[in-house]
C-alpha cells in the first residue's frame, strides 16, 4: 500500500498540486452495552479507507475511498485535485503552510494488555455483575454499563517527504444507576457521566476502574439523591471535581482557543470565539493559579498521539500561563497566518474526513494543594461532582453547568449531607479569575471525552482533559424559581 500511495503523490505533483497528503487508515471497533444484567448490544466492526487532500495554488480539495486498487485511488486523487482547482477559483486569500520538518517515524500507544485479546465473556460478565449489583437496591429501576474499544492504524505520507505510521488504542468503560421515587428521577455515574472514562490505553485501564467495587456506592447515591434537598440559590465557594472540571475546560477553554473559530470558519455551525486576536498575550483569562496547556504527549491521554493528521509532531504548548491568555490551537495554515509553527491540532475522526482544528489534551495544570486543604479553606460551600448537563453560548462566554450531586462543606469539612440538581453559571473569564487553588498532582487525572462534535459534515473526535479538583470563590449556584 505504501508504494501505491507514494506513486499517487508523484502523480498529483505532476498534475500541478502545490502540496498533497494521504492518510490510509484501518479502524477496528468493539462496543458492548448491558442493562439490568442483560446484554443489549455487542458489535464488532472494521472500517478501512484512504483520504487524499490536495492544495492547488490557493484552493483545497479532499476526496476519500474505501477501495484499494490503483485505479480507484487514482480516480479519488483526481477528484480531490478537481475540487482543489474549483476551490482555487473562489479563493480569497493566499494559502501558506507553516514549516514542519520531514518525519520518518512510527508511534504506538502505551498498551500493557491488548483489549481485543481479552475474552468477550469476561467483558460481558463484568458489566452484568456491575449492573446487577446496582439493581440490588429496589429503587434503582435501570442500571447500565458499557465498554468501548478501538484500534486505529494510520499511514501518513505527504509531498514534502514525511512517512509516518501510528497504532493507537482507545479503551473506555463506565456504569450508571437511575433511581425513581417520590422525589422524582436521579442518576449517578462512575467514573464519569456519558459513557464513563476513556484513554489511549489497554485493558489495564478497565481493570484500574474497579467497576464492581464502585457499583454499590453509585446505586446508593442515586437513591439518596431522590430525597435530597436542592441548594438555596446564592453565591457560594465551591470545589469542582476533576471529572466535572474536564468538561468545563472543554467547553470554556478548549473550544474558544480553536483558531479556526477565531478566524470565522466555524461561525455558521459550531460558533465563534471571544478569544479574538487582539486578546492574545493581553487578556487576563484567569487567576495566577490557572495554567492550561494543549499537550498531545501525555501518556494514555485520549487526545494523545505521535503526529497529527498533517504530519506535525505531537507537542505541548500553553494556552493560558499563570492566568494570561498566550496561545491558540492551530493547524499549519492558521499558524502560518500568525507567523508561528503549528502546535499539532489538525485532526480527522476517520479516513473519510479532512483534518480540521481539534483539541488534543487540554489540561489545567495541577497546583500545590491537597483536596483536604482546599476543603479546609471553605467556611460554607459545596463540592460539585459529575456532569449532568451543560449549555454555553456560541462565543463560549456565558455558560451553565449542572452536576449530578453536591456535597456540603461546612467549617472546612465535608458534612456528609448531599444536595440534588446543583447548577452553577458564570461568564468564562470571570469564572476562571475566581479560582484560588488547584489540587496537586496526586489528584490529577486525564479524563477522556470521546464525543466532541465539530465541523460540517460532523466529525466526532476523541479528546482529553487533565484536571485536579479546583476551588472557586463566590460562584452563582442554584436556580431561582
Amino acid at each position: 500500500m505504501q508504494e501505491k500511495l507514494e506513486k499517487l503523490l508523484q502523480f498529483l505533483k505532476s498534475k500541478g498540486a502545490r502540496y498533497a497528503d494521504i492518510r490510509y487508515e484501518e479502524h477496528v471497533r468493539q462496543e458492548l452495552f448491558v442493562e439490568n444484567g442483560v446484554l443489549k448490544s455487542f458489535s464488532n466492526s472494521v472500517d478501512v479507507g484512504t483520504g487524499i487532500r490536495v492544495l492547488y495554488e490557493n484552493g483545497w480539495g479532499f476526496a476519500a475511498t474505501d477501495e484499494r486498487s490503483e485505479s480507484a485511488l487514482e480516480k479519488t486523487a483526481l477528484k480531490a485535485l478537481e475540487i482543489a482547482i474549483a476551490s482555487n477559483k473562489r479563493a480569497n486569500r493566499q494559502v501558506q503552510l507553516a514549516p514542519e520538518p520531514v518525519h520518518k517515524a512510527a508511534f504506538k500507544s502505551p498498551v500493557m494488555k491488548d483489549p481485543f485479546l481479552v475474552s468477550e465473556d469476561e467483558k460481558i460478565e463484568i458489566l452484568k455483575m456491575a449492573t446487577l449489583k446496582m439493581k440490588e437496591n429496589p429503587k434503582v429501576v435501570r442500571a447500565t454499563g458499557s465498554m468501548n474499544f478501538r484500534k486505529v492504524n494510520k499511514l501518513f505520507l505527504n509531498t514534502e517527504g514525511s512517512l509516518i505510521s501510528q497504532e493507537i488504542y482507545i479503551t473506555g468503560a463506565g456504569i450508571e444507576a437511575n433511581a425513581v421515587g417520590e422525589g422524582g428521577f436521579q442518576k449517578r455515574s462512575y467514573p464519569a457521566s456519558f459513557g464513563g472514562d476513556h484513554a489511549t490505553r489497554g485493558w489495564e485501564f478497565v481493570e484500574d476502574m474497579k467497576l464492581l467495587e464502585h457499583a454499590p456506592k453509585v446505586a446508593e447515591e442515586a437513591v439518596m439523591l431522590l430525597d435530597a434537598p436542592e441548594i438555596e440559590p446564592g453565591e457560594y465557594d465551591v470545589i469542582i471535581s476533576g471529572n466535572q472540571l474536564a468538561l468545563q475546560i472543554h467547553e470554556s477553554c478548549g473550544h474558544p482557543s480553536e483558531l479556526d473559530r477565531v478566524m470565522g470558519s466555524e461561525l455558521s455551525f459550531a460558533g465563534g470565539s471571544f478569544l479574538s486576536l487582539d486578546k492574545l498575550g493581553k487578556l487576563k483569562y484567569g487567576s495566577e493559579h490557572v495554567s492550561i496547556t494543549a499537550d498531545a504527549t501525555v501518556p494514555g491521554g485520549l487526545g494523545s498521539f505521535g503526529f497529527d493528521d498533517e504530519g506535525v509532531k505531537a507537542q505541548k504548548s500553553y494556552i493560558v500561563r499563570n492566568g494570561l491568555f498566550v496561545g491558540y490551537l492551530m493547524d499549519r495554515q492558521t499558524a502560518a497566518e500568525l507567523g508561528l509553527r503549528s502546535n499539532g491540532a489538525a485532526r480527522a475522526d476517520s479516513w473519510s474526513h479532512p483534518p480540521i482544528i481539534r483539541m488534543t489534551n487540554i489540561n489545567l495544570l495541577p497546583g500545590k494543594y491537597t483536596l483536604e486543604e482546599l476543603i479546609a479553606g471553605i467556611d460554607y460551600g459545596f463540592l460539585l461532582d459529575t456532569n449532568k448537563s451543560w449549555s454555553i453560548d456560541d462565543l463560549r462566554l456565558n455558560f451553565q453547568f449542572a452536576t449530578e450531586i453536591a456535597y456540603e462543606i461546612k467549617g472546612g469539612k465535608l458534612t456528609g449531607r448531599i444536595f440534588k440538581n446543583p447548577v452553577y453559571y458564570d461568564i468564562t473569564p470571570n469564572f476562571w479569575n475566581k479560582c484560588d487553588g488547584v489540587a496537586n498532582e496526586s489528584f490529577w487525572h486525564v479524563w477522556g471525552v470521546p464525543n466532541c462534535g465539530k465541523g460540517q459534515p460532523m466529525q466526532v473526535m476523541h479528546v482529553g482533559h487533565g484536571a485536579s479538583p479546583a476551588r472557586f470563590r463566590k460562584v452563582k449556584v442554584g436556580v431561582k424559581r
